[in-house]
This record gives C-alpha cells, structure tokens and sequence, in this order.
C-alpha cells in the first residue's frame, strides 16, 4: 500500500515495504520452525485490525505477556501497525513486579497464551485478557490494510513506539517510553556508520524486555533481516548457542557480553569457528578486555563494536569500533558520539570538563526518550534543562554514569555516581532491592546493598539481631524481584557502619567490597 509521503513516520512503514518485496524470505527461525515475511504479514495485520477495531485508540501502551517467539513479534507489530506502543513483560518475573508494572503502564490490555494466562490474569485486576490462540482463528477482515493505513497516516514520529520498563529505587519500575523517531535516529547512524546490508541474519539472544530485542526488530522490519531466536533457557548452555549460529550462519550479533565473557573463559572460540559471523556488537556492561581478546583473535575477520547509553536514550549513544590492540588490562573506550547526538560531559557545577577531568555524561538529542510513564517527578529529575543553554528550553538526559576522556579523545567509562549498576545486561537499581528486603518483606530491620564490580557480585549488608541463611533470604526474595536482581553475598552485621549524620555509610561498606 502506498503512503502519501516517502517520509517514515512509523517503523510499520519500513515493515511492510520489506514484506512486499520478500514474501518467501524466513522473517523468524524459531527452532524447527521458520516464519516468512508473508506469513507474519498476515498475522500482524490480523492482529493489528482486530486491535484497533476494539479500542479505537491510539498512543496507548499494550501489554504482551509472552516469551521470545514469532507470536511476541507479530504481536509487537500488531500493536505499532494499530497506533499504539507495546509494553513487553518478562514471564519469568515475580507476580509482585508485574502488578507494580501493570498499575504504572495502565495497558488496553494484555496478550499472552493459554499457557501463561494463568500468571498474569489473577494480578490483571480490570486490564483485559487477549489471547494469542482467539486471535489466531481470526478470519481477516476486507479492507483491514486500507483501515490501519489510515492510522498510521494520522501518526508522526513522536508517537510512542515501546514502553521499556526499568528497575526504580521506590520499588515501582519505571517505565520509559521510546518514540518512533529515537529509532529512526539509530537506524540512521548505525545503518551509515557500519555499511549495515540487507539480508543479515541475526543470533536474537537479548529478552524481549531489552531495547537490544527492539533494534532487532528494527532490522526485521528496515533491513529485511532474518530474526534467529536463542531461548532464554539457552544461556546457561553456550556450547548449544554456539552450535545454532554455526547452523544458522549468523551474520550479526548484539550482546551483553556475560555470555560471551563464559564463551572465552571455556575455551568454545578456538573448538567451534564461526565463519559467517562477521559483525559483533556487544553493550550494557563493561566486557573486561582479556576476555574480548580472546573473541577478536578467534574471529579476526568480524568487526567489533563497543556501544554505551542507558535505555533512555534509545540504544546507546556512544560507539567504538575495535580496530586497535589493547592489552588485557587496558579498559576499551565506549568511544564517540553517535550521529546526531551531543554528549555533554559535566563537572559538578554543571560547567564542560577540561582535558582528562572526570564528570557525569549527559546526552542531547532526537535520540532522548519521552520520559517515564505517568512518572512526571522522575521524568522531570532525570530530564532536564541543558545548564548550558538558557536562551530556549532545551532538554538534557542526565545518565548518572562518570567519564573522562583519554589522550585520543575517546570517551572512556569510570562508574556510576550513584547506586544505579548494569549486571548480567539489566540495569538495577541497588535502591530497589534494599527497599523491597527491607520495607516489602521486612526481612530485617536494615540493610545496605552494593556492587562488587570485579565479581559481578550484588552483595547485601544487613543489620538484626539473628544471621539469616542465604536460602532463607533467595526464597523470600525470588517471590518478589526476578532471579537477576537477588544478591548472591549476604553479610550478617551486629551494626552497619554508620556517618556522622546517622546514615549508613555505603561508601565504606562499598570500598569493603571493591577495594
């Protein structure tokens, strides 16, 4: 169907151009099953009409309660392709989270399965339950393209596209909304920087509830990739992961790198060669540079790329391709501004650093997310007026993460400034955690947690009269945040160390554990 401008205004629109001219190609390899463009053309769109014939509205979240398969991504289509923004839910996370999720997010409703049905609709209170199966048996209706053509032409791209929900320190996640343009703004950087081609096939690994998981529907969608599905149960299995790229012929890869850091330390590069695999990019957390050696000397022929930014600026915001040797102790760059994007790097009056100083990175841009979801005092703390510009408002992300740069120019990575920490790809809030142990469950009366960044270790010093088993303390808490966010150190205390203000003195306790 043609639109009335060759302007894009919604990732739909990239979806199907693709589609109509590659029906036959696999969209989707889950397993022994693969799913062509045409076929999941029919879905979305069947799915899509039915969506927007129920609610006749747009710009609202939609919820899909499902894990990684051809049916969460027609459904994520469906929901662009009727106006609206989907709101993916992890089906492995505490009934807790998710009632905390779903009264933030308010969706139109959730789609799931009759499998997962039974989690998710005793906590759904009101938000309607969709099932996949029902909308299946769906007969397509006449005229169902020319109706959702419509729509997307009465859209622009500030419309929300995805709601990604994040961990917060109040123990409600916060939820950031992601519009269509910060999408076009990577896609165009990313698609001009690296030469991007049609046809990839990509190893999908991240969930779906990661912004790594959206950019691998953007190539679907723009770039007529074939999305090759790893199950999330895969991770604790690399030899299979290995084997299903060798068999697969991945081309492309964009990982967190703690799989890929076990990958090397196993010694699985140098047995199992991956020839086709010629682009790996990697992000959310610092890949200690021993382990990236091994994976750029046993894939000498890919190009390696280090990318950095919290979700809240869509992606990542900075990049650093490898091209240069670093010796094993040497920390890798996150390198240079995207396209686009303005990195203001600000000391503590708020003034640009000078040479090597250190100061927090603070991202300007079309790449800025919309903010937090019915969350305007967080929106309003995290996005703020640029203090170096007063002429005209002019918003700014701070991120909280301290940097510098080298002698090179390039931006190098220091920490966090506050207890916000990436571990295993997820970001987390140490606050969270502390809040959920101590105010939720009231497992003790006080407590403090921290990051051992060598380790990769969440550690939790706790304050009461009795120790408490590490079992104890896993169960209780696994009933509430999702496996990633449990602390695997808990460490009994008689007092935490406190300030002179009566504080507990996290600093100290934070040097006990990093040095």
């Amino acid at each position: 169907m043609a639109y009335k401008t060759n302007m894009k205004t919604n990732l739909i629109q990239f979806f199907e151009k693709t589609a109509s001219a590659n029906h036959d190609t696999v969209a989707i390899s889950d397993g022994e099953t693969s799913v062509s463009f045409d076929v999941l053309k029919v879905l979305e769109t069947k799915y899509a009409d039915w969506l927007a014939a129920t609610y006749q509205t747009t710009r609202r979240p939609v919820a899909v309660f499902l894990p990684k398969c051809a049916h969460t991504i027609a459904a994520d289509l469906a929901i662009i392709h009727s106006g609206n923004a989907y709101m993916n839910m992890d089906v492995k996370t505490p009934q807790e989270r998710l009632t905390n999720v779903l009264k933030q997010a308010q969706p139109l409703c959730i789609i799931t399965n009759e499998k997962y049905r039974g989690i998710i609709a005793p906590i759904a209170d009101d938000v309607p339950i969709v099932l996949v199966e029902d909308l299946d048996r769906l007969e397509a209706r006449e005229g169902a393209e020319e109706r959702l053509n419509a729509i997307i032409e009465q859209g622009i791209d500030t419309d929300p596209l995805c709601l990604i929900n994040t961990s917060g320190s109040t123990g409600t996640p916060k939820c950031v909304v992601l519009n269509h343009r910060s999408f076009f703004d990577f896609m165009e950087c990313a698609f001009e920087t690296w030469q991007m081609k049609d046809g990839m096939v990509v190893g999908s690994l991240s969930p779906v509830i990661f912004d790594i998981y959206s950019f691998e529907l953007c190539l679907l969608c723009a770039k007529c990739a074939t999305l090759v599905l790893i199950p999330d149960s895969w991770a604790m299995f690399p030899v299979k992961i290995l084997e299903l790229l060798q068999k697969e012929k991945v081309s492309w890869i964009f990982w967190v790198p703690t799989i890929m850091v076990n990958m090397a330390n196993m010694g699985l590069l140098e047995k199992m060669p991956l020839t086709e695999l010629k682009t790996v990019w990697f992000a959310g957390e610092v890949f200690p540079t021993k382990q990236f050696n091994v994976w750029k000397k046993n894939l000498p022929w890919a190009r390696f790329v280090n990318l950095y930014g919290p979700i809240e600026i869509t992606l990542d915001c900075t990049w650093f391709e490898v091209t240069r040797e670093f010796r094993d102790d040497e920390p890798l760059p996150i390198g240079f501004p995207c396209r686009n994007t303005d990195i203001l790097i600000l000391n503590v009056d708020n003034k640009p650093v000078v040479g090597d100083e250190e100061g927090e990175l603070c991202v300007r841009g079309t790449s800025l997310a919309m903010g937090y979801y019915n969350n305007p005092e967080k929106t309003a703390a995290a996005f703020t007026q640029n203090p170096l510009n007063t002429a005209y408002p002019e918003i700014i992300y701070r991120t909280g993460d301290i940097v510098s740069r080298n002698e090179r120019d390039e931006i190098m990575f220091k920490g966090r400034k506050d207890t916000l920490i990436k571990h295993s790809g997820y970001r987390i809030e140490l606050g969270e955690i502390e809040h959920v142990i101590i105010n939720t469950l009231k497992l003790v009366p006080n407590g403090c947690v921290v990051y051992n960044k060598a380790e990769k270790v969440i550690v939790f010093f706790y304050e009461s009269e009795r120790e408490i088993s590490a079992g104890e303390f896993r169960k209780a808490i696994g009933q509430v945040l999702p496996k990633y966010m449990i602390p695997s150190d808990f460490r009994h205390l008689t007092e935490l160390p406190r300030g002179g203000t009566g504080k507990i003195d996290r600093a100290l306790l934070n040097r006990q554990v990093n040095g």
